[in-house]
């Protein structure tokens, strides 16, 4: 298996005491390639996790809107975070092993960390992994986590849900260590907002815009996606990421962290008391998203579902590291979407009023040509 956890190597700008990745270094190969180029590979069938898209740095007045963003909605972030984090604590206590899910997950689970650490004053282990649609956990980073702490349970952390691909790929990847090892995992997939109804483990259904997807790298520890790619990853390795330090004037990471931290103390009872409505009586698993988002394949004509990313975040992905078609919207006036409309201008892509859908917006991937 991969060493480099048990070297001590340091990767990532996050602190050793909030999280441990558990990734490959692959900061010394060129990976990434053009948008358009990128876009043209995957359409084709190369799997996304084989290359890297090129991380955008935005302007000024985006970082400018970002910090405006992690101010006005770093209460709404901190009681959400607190939300699920105390159900995490309630169904399973002190035996916990907090997984995230690099990378979006990675800060979320971070929180959720420091959250357990301020409100019940106990230290839970935290690491963050890969997850790859269509390949599955990292199995090789699970191994290594229930050898280290072989009397907890593992309870694994993302970000947000967007028609449920991860939540799905999660089960499936629980299922198949199940079959190969007789370890049981925990597939219930913890999130601070679950706009998809894919989980029962969440802070609020909302589509909100939680501020670190308004972000790359710069915001998740200067670590890449996660990379698996056969000519660099070994059957014995850990899936891969690379490590952007030349983007350390840049990184906001530990700043996010500490402004969502420092508003803990204000929410610890509301906090406490949604997460018990919630776990006596939280609203079932339906994938309602997917039936929004199997209209939008048909209204639009659109060959795969893999080219409709619905949500806050997913949209935002959409427009920082995919070739965008539309950008469908259900409120325009919406405090969510600014950061997506100065997106939207700043690469000409039209947004289109959608009213009738269960998410803020949605991102419609561009259907490209041949290389």
């Amino acid at each position: 298996m991969n060493k480099q956890i048990d070297n001590a190597v340091k990767f990532g700008s996050y602190d050793e005491k909030d999280v441990i990745f558990l990734l490959k270094n692959l900061s010394g190969y060129l990976l990434e390639g053009s948008v358009d180029h990128r876009e043209m590979q995957i359409q084709q069938g190369q799997h996304y996790s084989e290359t890297l898209p090129i991380e955008y740095q935005p302007p000024a007045p985006y970082m400018e809107l970002f910090r405006e963003t992690l101010l006005e909605y770093k209460q709404k972030v901190a009681l959400c975070t607190g939300i699920v984090a105390e159900q995490i604590y309630k169904l399973k206590g002190e035996n916990t092993v907090l997984v995230s899910l690099a990378r979006a997950g990675t800060p979320i689970g971070i929180l959720i960390k420091r959250y357990i650490k301020e409100r019940y004053h106990i230290e839970l282990p935290h690491y963050s992994i890969s997850i790859i649609r269509d390949r599955g956990l990292d199995e090789n980073a699970i191994k290594y986590i229930l050898k280290k702490h072989p009397d907890k349970q593992i309870q694994f952390i993302d970000g947000w849900t967007g028609k449920g691909a991860i939540s799905i790929e999660l089960t499936k990847a629980c299922n198949d260590f199940f079959e190969k090892y007789g370890v049981l995992l925990d597939d219930t997939l913890a999130v601070v907002a679950d706009p998809g109804h894919c989980t029962t483990l969440y802070g609020t259904r909302e589509d909100f815009l939680i501020p670190s997807a308004c972000l790359n790298s710069t915001v998740s520890g200067l670590v890449s996606r996660t990379v698996l790619n056969k000519d660099l990853i070994g059957p014995d390795d850990f899936h891969g990421a690379k490590y952007y330090k030349e983007l350390t004037d840049f990184d906001v990471s530990n700043d996010y962290l500490n402004v969502i931290t420092d508003e803990f103390a204000y929410i610890f009872d509301e906090a406490a008391k949604k997460a018990q409505n919630l776990l006596l009586d939280h609203d079932k698993v339906t994938f309602q998203g997917m039936q929004d988002v199997l209209k939008m394949k048909e209204e639009f004509n659109i060959e795969h579902t893999n080219y409709i990313k619905p949500g806050v975040g997913e949209t935002t992905r959409v427009l920082l590291r995919r070739i965008p078609w539309k950008i469908l919207m259900k409120d325009i006036e919406s405090p969510y979407v600014r950061h997506i409309l100065l997106l939207a201008k700043e690469r000409n892509v039209e947004v289109v009023h959608y009213p009738d859908m269960s998410y803020t917006c949605c991102g419609l991937i561009k259907k490209v040509g041949k290389i």
